[in-house]
């Protein structure tokens, strides 16, 4: 991590560890960037078990050298730039989180509530560097998340493979119908729900966009030849016609159904 970046890190972590409602605070990944990345942010994951401040005087607390200010409309996210440097805090109950963890750790009939948000938001919560904590709530939460059992898996691995295949049928639809703009989004949805079924096949949650395609490459189940097949779906070749990658995408879909 950059000095920069550091510093920012552990101006954020002491305010926030002030306020006795925040239970813990971690580093999103985004921040090992070099702050010239565009990919960089500095993203901290602040889940609260009691009241936090209200938007404005969360804005007044941050300091008066913070630049376009904004929060979401369910005010549970504060973006905005020191010295340019994009800065986001982003606030997650820990009794909602709780919550949600218990039921997918628990009872498998309620898989479907995570099956359009994916497993993102457990990777972040296991994966993220932990900058606060004040009690071993986040330690809990990560054991429960690394010790998921085989329904879980395979519960979501179905899931988004039923996926991938009905977004296949789609990409074949605008194939023929000669339909470039839902081609092009048919592809991304599908080589996108390919990866996520190839994780969960791993038994592993999904990381960010950014981390998609090193990581997919790094899963040790893969299909035979997958890395090249990959490789050359995302080529922006003219020679690699939509028919052509049509039919690389159905050899794909075919090798990952039969793992």
């Amino acid at each position: 991590m950059k000095y920069k970046t550091k510093l920012l890190a552990e101006r954020f972590t002491k305010l926030l560890a002030q306020w006795p409602g925040v239970e813990c605070v971690s580093l999103n990944e985004a921040a090992q960037e070099d702050t010239l990345d565009p990919y960089f942010a500095l993203i901290l994951d602040v889940f609260y078990a009691g009241p936090i401040p209200d938007p404005e005087e969360r804005r007044r607390l941050y300091g008066e050298d913070v630049a376009a200010f904004e929060t979401s409309g369910r005010t549970d996210k504060d973006r905005f730039l020191i010295g340019g440097l994009p800065v986001r805090l982003e606030y997650k109950s820990t009794g909602q989180i709780q919550t949600l963890v218990s039921m997918v750790s628990t009872d498998s009939e309620s898989f479907w509530i995570i099956k359009d948000s994916g497993t993102y938001g457990f990777y972040r919560l296991t994966q993220g560097e932990l900058l606060f904590y004040r009690t071993d709530w986040i330690q809990d939460i990560r054991k429960q998340l690394l010790n998921l059992d085989d329904t879980f898996w395979v519960q979501m691995r179905y899931i988004y493979q039923s996926r991938m295949e009905h977004l296949l049928n789609d990409l074949g639809a605008a194939f023929f119908q000669e339909d470039d703009f839902n081609y092009l989004i048919s592809a991304a949805l599908f080589i996108k729900t390919a990866c996520l079924t190839l994780f969960c096949i791993n038994h592993q949650f999904e990381p960010s966009h950014r981390a998609y395609y090193k990581q997919t490459l790094e899963l040790s189940i893969l299909p035979e030849a997958f890395r090249v097949q990959l490789a050359t779906f995302l080529r922006g070749d003219p020679e690699i016609t939509n028919e052509r990658k049509y039919s690389l995408a159905q050899r794909m879909a075919r090798n990952i159904v039969a793992l």
